[in-house]
């Protein structure tokens, strides 16, 4: 038996590869494609794997008879409704592993920038000034991180903290403690103890109903004055009009902002402009080395779903009940 897969989106070479290697795999990946394209050719599909920018909305699985399984190269599945998808018995995969050191390492080099104002002060020489002490920063050393949300990317964050000689703290309500013990990572209880500790804020959080705009007026008072909030999660974890209206006053005395609730952002962002916020254009998984591991990993588990029926890192559980 021969299956179809379609790969409507940019992949790295080593996942088509691994694909096209295989005798029982036809695969259809011209590039990106457009929604009228991606809805032309779904209805072959066995299988289909996304990054962000493909739209797995009600209207194309209408149009996917055959489809049994689709696989997000990357993280998060905000594109996909998973809701449509478990109705029709589609199984959702993501492949997380591949993006996480380089998340991490981005977050971190956010964080470092932020401390000590190197974005501000590259612009700053560009055009021909030499301001010393307008670019004071702060050391990381012996400074309180806390994270927020301790998956993958953010022990990846903590351990490389450490060895800037970093405290570190934590809250996540789905993280048992003997984890958290392991990674000699203290635990807190509730999120407004990390607020009230932490001279970094950086945020590692799915988007659900409880964190969906946590950060937010009620939860930035609650915070050191001067405090530093670091987002390359999503952009939804944030109220932008709140956290604008912190930097404005002092009150936040940076952020670094890789994700936003709209993307790209549009120009009345109320975050745009600001001239102690860094941004960068969601650059989080943005390294050869990641690309290639998200792709092989979204690749592999297309395959073992259809020849085997094994399914990893599903994101709608319940329909294995079903299975």
């Amino acid at each position: 038996m021969s299956y179809f897969v379609l790969i409507p989106d940019d992949l790295e070479p080593e996942g088509l590869e691994y694909l096209r290697s295989r005798s029982d795999f036809e695969v259809y990946a011209p590039g990106k494609m457009t929604r009228e394209e991606t809805l032309a050719h779904i209805g072959r599909a066995d299988g289909m794997i996304v990054r962000s920018s493909t739209q797995v909305d009600a209207e194309l699985l209408e149009h996917a008879p055959n489809l049994k399984v689709v696989v997000r190269a990357g993280v998060g599945v905000d594109n996909i409704d998973l809701a449509a998808c478990t109705a029709r018995k589609i199984v959702v995969m993501n492949a997380p592993d591949g993006n996480t050191v380089s998340t991490a390492e981005l977050a971190f080099g956010l964080m470092l920038a932020l401390a000590r104002h190197i974005p501000q002060a590259d612009a700053s020489m560009r055009a021909g000034l030499w301001e010393r002490k307008k670019f004071m920063g702060t050391e990381l050393r012996g400074k309180t991180l806390g994270i927020i949300g301790l998956g993958r990317v953010g022990r990846a964050l903590a351990e490389r903290a450490q060895a800037f000689g970093m405290t570190e703290i934590a809250y996540d309500p789905f993280v048992p403690e003997r984890l958290a013990k392991h990674l000699g990572l203290p635990l807190v209880p509730r999120v407004d103890e990390l607020y009230a500790r932490a001279d970094f804020i950086s945020l590692h959080a799915l988007v659900t109903p409880e964190t969906e705009g946590m950060i937010n007026a009620e939860a930035i008072s609650k915070m050191k004055p001067g405090v530093r909030i670091i987002n390359a999660a999503r952009g939804k974890l944030v109220n932008s009009a709140d956290l604008a209206e912190a930097l404005r006053s002092g009150r936040v005395a940076g952020a670094a902002i890789d994700v936003y609730e709209v993307e790209p952002p549009p120009p009345d962002n109320p975050l745009l402009g600001l001239p102690n916020v860094i941004y960068t254009p969601h650059l989080g998984a943005s390294t050869y080395e990641a690309q290639a591991a998200v792709g092989i990993q979204a690749a592999e588990e297309l395959v073992h779903y259809l020849l085997e029926g094994r399914a990893e890192n599903v994101r709608n559980k319940e329909l294995l009940e079903e299975l």
